[in-house]
């Protein structure tokens, strides 16, 4: 592999002093080391090679990996999520937890300042919180195999638009000459979650392509009109359609032609 391809990934990770895992492509090893989240998506991930979306070391051990050969990497901490900062660990007042109705608790993940911090101590009044990376200071293993290279350019386009944006599906990629002309599927409409990921997909696009246009185009269908029905003619009614007043009238019973003979004597 080289820097600009787009490949599918498989891997396993663990924090290499403690064997720990914490992370995996694989649904099953997921749930044998405790760390299975429902809401992820167990499968190979696209990756951009050198473009700096997995951790300095491993994106360095993809530079030269071939297709279905399975590898390991030692990343120290300096390559992967750096050393811990004292001074990113901060005490914080117990009642500014309490203001936003929040019972701290050790290991819970809070939000303080827009920044995202990990609760390592509750004392008396006040609450230890580490703003470090989860992974800051360890040196980290993965076992990895590309599994695949995508080699077409529409390939390339779907596979970083399933690494920027989580999926590929429902887009629609046409490539005329320089110009990447990709059809959003609805839901890109109104998921704020597409507002921020296409400035990713442009800047990796041209990353892997270089300084091509991208058109993102957001499509409404013409509704199709219903053709109007042919109205019957009365041969073609059946009966029941017919209006009453269309009816042959009933043909009077013998016993009351009758009784209208004797009355009229």
């Amino acid at each position: 592999m080289t820097k600009g391809d787009v490949i599918r990934l498989d891997y396993d990770a663990w924090i290499e002093d403690t064997e720990e895992m914490f992370d995996t492509t694989s649904d099953d090893k997921a749930r044998e080391n405790d760390i299975f989240n429902e809401n992820a998506n167990y499968a190979p991930i696209s990756i951009l090679v050198g473009a700096g979306r997995v951790f300095e070391g491993l994106d360095e051990a993809l530079d030269g990996a071939e297709v279905g050969v399975e590898q390991e990497v030692s990343i120290p901490p300096e390559k992967a999520a750096g050393q811990r900062d004292p001074k990113l660990v901060e005490l914080h007042p117990l009642r500014e937890f309490h203001r936003q109705d929040i019972d701290p608790r050790i290991g819970m993940e809070v939000n303080i300042k827009n920044r995202i911090g990990t609760i390592v101590a509750v004392t008396a009044g006040r609450v230890r919180v580490d703003f470090n990376r989860p992974l800051a200071g360890s040196t980290l293993k993965y076992k990895f195999t590309v599994v695949e290279k995508l080699e077409t350019s529409e390939d390339k386009v779907k596979g970083i638009l399933e690494m920027d944006y989580g999926s590929s599906d429902g887009f629609e990629v046409v490539i005329e000459d320089d110009v990447y002309n990709i059809t959003m599927p609805d839901v890109c409409k109104y998921d704020q979650k597409w507002t921020m990921a296409k400035y990713r997909v442009v800047a990796d696009l041209r990353e892997a392509f270089g300084n091509v246009e991208v058109r993102f185009i957001e499509a409404y269908p013409k509704h199709e009109e219903e053709a109007p029905e042919e109205e019957k003619t009365e041969e073609e009614l059946e009966p029941e359609e017919i209006p009453p007043e269309e009816h042959e009238p009933e043909a009077k019973s013998e016993e009351a032609t009758e009784e209208s003979d004797e009355d009229s004597e």
